[in-house]
Order: structure tokens, then sequence, then C-alpha cells
């Protein structure tokens, strides 16, 4: 994103810093004639705004104002032209505690941008437009979360805008693409019209391939196969898949990648086509075109290159299952060349480099844990995935145009998988772990499956650290942890029992406090025993332990006990367990591992 940020009064010093380590802004200014003395301005440039804006205006996204909406309003005044052209303008008080979105709401995305800051800094967002009001979505920009692309003239997508703002029915033909939108609150009031049925007209968008309407929105699901003699031009590889698509009405804005032979992998044209497009290419082996059933094989080709198609295969292949071939190869010769190209159209799309995967750790429970960096990544994400009992505890946080997938404790695997499904089709996703999503989380699983995948067709991921119930645990009984600990997890499903038991005996044998997770369940009724069995043959059965149960829960309790009286039928896998160590002891409540400081 290229955004600057402009400071009206030397207050806003502190903000712009923190705004220039968000990837919001590159930029940052604060407003006066002249420059300030001082280290202070390698980083902040000092520039009169209207300055900044004549050379800036046409080339950036966002611009961020600290100050006055008034005197925003009056420096912006002259530059904008429209709303599809003009970047989006957010206005934030000197204090951070108010954040307004301005100027581009829809196109420049400055709603979504706002609340993201308003849940970084802990700030109040404040809306006035309709959409905002009556929940209604966002007809003209909503198609952005999902990893589509608009066409159409901005009038008639402003009429459509206009009726939805008058209350009239609003209608849409979805003919491919992800429809897991029509599931949010807002995208349930949008009336589904069938392929067979009749539109209106100005109230109806649509989601196709299709480039024969004006208002539509276009998912990344067509895979064009390419095979080419060497060295052909790209203006006739180029030249040729316009007419193949304009012949077969079909829009270059849904094109997902290219696919061809490996042979091909430093074809010039081929090359150059991708990088003009910014689209990826698959490259396949000759063996594995060789299995795809196609209409037209060639025996020439097979003699030439071993496998009888490379366009029509190549596209199949790379659409994947259930694909279906739209264009059947068609040749283009000039003297520069000759190009066969086809068109298979994908039941998913795929677009990786527009999807994220944010692994958010939501904390042990009540919202006041989340961090405000968790809530920045919930707030981005169009998708909520996670265990249900986890997603109703941070619901409160969602937006009507936000989609939550549910699912059981168990099917941790399914969530990753899809997870990296979502955002592999160009969808950001947030894949919800209670407490700290690298402990004990959903974090690790994530990533040994994104691990699999090639680089190059990876979707950006990033880990936001959240609040454990082991720490929430210390601070309501005191600083246990003050010293070396260990957590450790009493649940032999993953990791073998005797494993476990070594590792218990290593933190008894180096003397630290000891946290244990998941340390009983209906299945799983001994395992704790035998380790408390284990911790009483080297640590005095008066040794200080803290019993925590729902911690940052509506139910949360503590109870302080010694090794010598555990009660084993209190203790469940909502349970947390702190062992105090040889220096750890417990007065008037107060559970403490003095780390050493009074002693020096």
């Amino acid at each position: 994103m290229k955004g600057i940020a402009i400071g009206l009064s030397n207050n806003s010093k502190e903000i712009l810093k923190r705004l220039k380590k968000t990837e919001f802004v590159k930029d940052i200014y604060i407003a006066g004639s002249s420059k300030e003395d001082g280290k202070e301005n390698e980083l902040i440039q000092v520039q009169k705004p209207r300055e900044i804006l004549l050379k800036k205006w046409p080339e950036i996204d966002l611009i961020i104002f600290i100050g006055s909406i008034a005197a925003s309003i009056r420096i912006i005044n002259s530059f904008l032209t429209s709303k599809d052209q003009d970047p989006g303008v957010i206005v934030i008080d000197n204090k951070c505690s108010k954040i307004v979105p301005l100027i581009g709401l829809h196109q420049s995305n400055s709603k979504n941008i706002a609340c993201q800051i308003a849940n970084l800094f802990g700030g109040e967002i404040i809306e006035t437009n309709n959409s905002n009001d009556k929940s209604f979505l966002n007809l003209d920009t909503f198609g952005n979360q999902w990893g589509w692309k608009r066409s159409g003239n901005i009038k008639d997508w402003s009429k459509l805008v206009i009726n939805q703002a008058k209350n009239e029915e609003i209608f849409c033909k979805q003919l491919s693409g992800n429809s897991l939108w029509k599931t949010s609150e807002s995208g349930e009031i949008i009336n589904q019209i069938n392929k067979e049925e009749t539109e209106k007209t100005e109230s109806t968008f649509h989601v196709s391939i299709l480039e024969n309407h004006e208002t539509t929105w276009h998912p990344p699901v067509l895979w064009i196969g390419i095979g080419c003699e060497r060295n052909t031009s790209i203006e006739l590889i180029t030249n040729s898949l316009n007419n193949l698509l304009e012949s077969g009405n079909l829009s270059q804005q849904s094109i997902a990648g290219f696919a061809t032979i490996d042979i091909k992998k430093n074809e010039k044209g081929l090359l150059e086509l991708s990088e003009e497009k910014n689209l990826p290419i698959k490259f396949f082996s000759k063996e594995d075109l060789s299995k795809i059933i196609v209409p037209n094989p060639s025996n020439v080709v097979k003699k030439e290159i071993g496998t009888p198609s490379v366009a029509e295969a190549s596209c199949l292949l790379a659409a994947g299952k259930e694909s279906k071939l739209l264009e059947e190869k068609r040749i283009f010769k000039n003297q520069f060349g000759a190009v066969t190209i086809a068109v298979a159209e994908s039941k998913n799309q795929y677009n990786p480099t527009h999807g994220e995967i944010h692994i958010i750790g939501s904390g042990p429970g009540d919202i006041s844990f989340l961090t405000n960096n968790a809530k920045k990544a919930l707030s981005r994400c169009t998708v909520w995935i996670g265990y249900k009992m986890y997603l109703d505890l941070i619901k409160p946080l969602k937006r009507n145009d936000q989609v939550l997938i549910e699912s059981k404790l168990t099917e941790e695997k399914e969530r990753c998988n899809k997870a990296i499904k979502l955002a592999e089709e160009g969808i950001k996703v947030a894949l919800i772990s209670s407490g700290e999503s690298g402990f004990y989380g959903m974090a690790g699983l994530l990533l040994e499956l994104l691990q699999k995948i090639k680089k190059e067709y990876r979707p950006y991921f990033e880990v936001h650290p959240g609040i454990s119930s082991v720490q929430l645990a210390a601070a309501i009984s005191g600083a246990p942890l003050m010293n070396d600990f260990c957590s450790i997890s009493l649940s032999d499903k993953l990791t073998p029992w005797s494993l476990i038991e070594k590792r218990i005996e290593g933190a008894l044998v180096g003397d630290f406090v000891i946290a244990l997770f998941n340390p009983q369940s209906i299945e799983r009724n001994w395992q704790l025993k035998s380790v408390i069995d284990i911790c009483l043959q080297t640590r005095h059965g008066d040794t200080p332990v803290l019993l925590a149960r729902q911690v940052g829960r509506e139910n949360q309790s503590k109870k302080f006990v010694t090794l010598n009286t555990i009660p084993f039928k209190e203790i469940d896998m909502l349970s947390i367990i702190i062992i105090g160590n040889s220096q750890t002891n417990l007065v008037d409540e107060i559970f403490l591992t003095p780390r050493g400081y009074l002693q020096n």
C-alpha cells in the first residue's frame, strides 16, 4: 500500500511514528514551512500539506491526517475528483482516541483500514455512512475481500448503491466463484437469482467470468493453457489470448493463471506475459499432461514433445478436479511464431498472493485479554475459522460482512486446511486459537501444512501472539513463574507417555516450576496421579500448588493446595495446575517464586 500520514501540529509526532510502523504508511510529514533542526527530521519530513499533496496525490492510495477534520477537508478539497480515483482519507485526533474514515469508504477501503488502526491503537472508529447504519453490503467494494476484481461503469455501480440506500431490493446472479459471502449477515439480505431467471438491470450485480454485464465481480477461476513454438513473441501470445477470450465473452479479470509444459520454463514470451499481468504460471511434466483426457489430442505434438496435448491438458490440470474446458484449443500463427491456447474453468478460485492467513491467539477467555494486534488482524480478515466456543467468545467484535466458520474440538487439521484453501482463493482468513496460538495452539499445525506448499504458491501468513491461560493463572495467584519454569501437556494423544514422563523428570532435576496443561479427562484419568507420584519422589509433600479453572471466563476459580492434598476429582481439561519448586512459597494467598532480588 502507498500511504502517507500528515500531522497538522507538533503534537502528532508520536502517532506519526507509530503509524510509520504499520503496513499502511510509508512516509510521514509534519505540516510546516521550514525544516526543524534535529535528528528527528530524518524520519519526519516537514513540509506544507498542499505541497505534499501536489506531488503525492496522483500516486498514493491513502492519506492519514492527525488533527482537525475541518482543516483536513480544507487541505484536500481542491484535489478531489471522483470516488473511484481519489485516495482514501482518514482523520485521527491527536490522542488517537477517535478515528474517522472520511473519503474512500468504498473504493479505497479506508473503512476497513480505519477499523484496523482503531483496534491497533485502542481508539474508537466514527462512521456516518449509510452502509454502516443499515448493515448493508458495500456492493462496489465487498468483492475485493473475496479475491475478486470488478468491472462495469462507475455510474452503474453508483446507481446500484443509491438503489440500495433507498431500501430497494438488490439482486445477485452468481455463476462462479466462492459463495460463502452469502452466509454473512450483510450477504443474507441480498436476493439471489438463479442462472435461468431474468434480473432487474439497475438493481442487480453479477459474480461471473463473463464480460457481458455492466456491474460484475469476476472471481479468478480461469486457467489459460498455452503451448507455443520456441521464441514466439509476447505480442502474438497476448493478441491471441485477447481474441480467444473476446470470442468466448470471457473476462480478463477472471484469469487465475497460466499453465504449460515444464520445458517452457525459460520461454521468454510466456514469462513476460506472466510478469506483465502479475499472474502465476504452473508448469507440468509431459508424464502428467499425458494422463489428461482432452478432446483434441495431437500425434504431431506427442511425437515432438512426448504428450498429445499441452494447451488443453495443462489448463485442465491446473484447474483441478471438477474443472471444465470452456474453450478448446485454437492455434494462432504469424511471422513471429505460433501459439496454441485453451481455457478451463476451475471450481475453486486461485489468487494466493491476495490471500492471507492470520493465526490469532484469542487469549484465555474474556475479550479484554485479546491484544490490540489481534483485534487489528480480526478486523482485517473476511473469514474467521475456529472451534465454536472460542468464536463465541470473540463474536461481539465481528462485523456484519464477516463470516464465521465453526468446527468441533477435534477438527484441527480440517480447520487449517480450510484456512489454507480460502487463502489460496484470495481471501483473508483468521484462524483462531484460545490462549496463545503458538502454545499448544493452531500455529504449529498450520505452519507444518504451509511448509508442504511451494514457497511461490504459499499465501502470506502471520502469527499473532496471545495471552496464555497459564499467564493469567499465574497473575491471579501471584507470581509463581518469576524464575525459570516449564509447561508440560499431559495429553498423550500426540506425545508418547514415556516422553512426557522424561520431561517431568527433567523438570524436577532442574528444579523448575511446572505448569501442567490438559491435566485430566474422562478418558485420561490416571496420568495426573502418576505425575504427582513422580513429583513426590523429589519434592516435599507440602510444596504449594495452584489449581486454576476456567481462567479468564465467567466461572473462573482458583484454589491453593499442596502436592499431598491435590483433589483429583475436581480437575478436568479446563484446569491449569502450577506446581511450585523448592523456592516457591505461599504467604497469605500470595503464590510466589522469588527471583533472588532481596538476597543481593
